[in-house]
């Protein structure tokens, strides 16, 4: 399903092919760290990340309610790369990194129905009421005393 939103040829999933496969290398070859890189294998993450659904506990219901669960997923990505990278940022790097992660996240969301198919993938589950007055239709079977 990844292939449907980031192909394997696609700087992204090309930046994570990269970091997993030279995990103990990859952030030794320049004196400080590939921004480019990071930001790439990070929205790579947060896409697989959400298509996983693992730890999806609130189901977006909009673009931007997803696209804020896709921003917060790649900055967990961003910092748990920089966090074990021996390399040093460049000044500016850290925003700059974030920068590019987003604008791949939009991009992704951009193109053709992805935003409908992402959101349809983890909806909830039809006749499910979420609201509270829904939920509370059907009276409780205990009586509560009051004086």
């Amino acid at each position: 399903m990844m292939d449907r939103f980031l192909a394997p040829h696609t700087p992204e999933a090309l930046a994570h092919n990269h970091l997993t496969e030279n995990w103990f290398s990859w952030d030794t070859d320049h004196p400080s760290l590939n921004e480019t890189l990071i930001a790439g294998c990070a929205s790579y993450a947060a896409l697989s990340r959400y298509l996983s659904g693992a730890d999806l506990f609130l189901l977006p219901r909009s673009r931007s309610e997803l696209e804020r669960i896709l921003r917060r997923y790649s900055y967990d990505a961003i910092h748990n790369t920089i966090a074990k990278a021996r390399s040093t940022l460049e000044s500016g790097g850290y925003s700059r990194i974030c920068h590019l992660a987003e604008n791949s996240i939009a991009q992704v969301l951009d193109s053709g129905d992805n935003v409908e198919t992402l959101l349809r993938l983890h909806s909830a589950p039809s006749g499910f009421a979420s609201s509270d007055s829904a939920m509370n239709h059907h009276p409780s079977p205990r009586r509560i005393r009051t004086k």
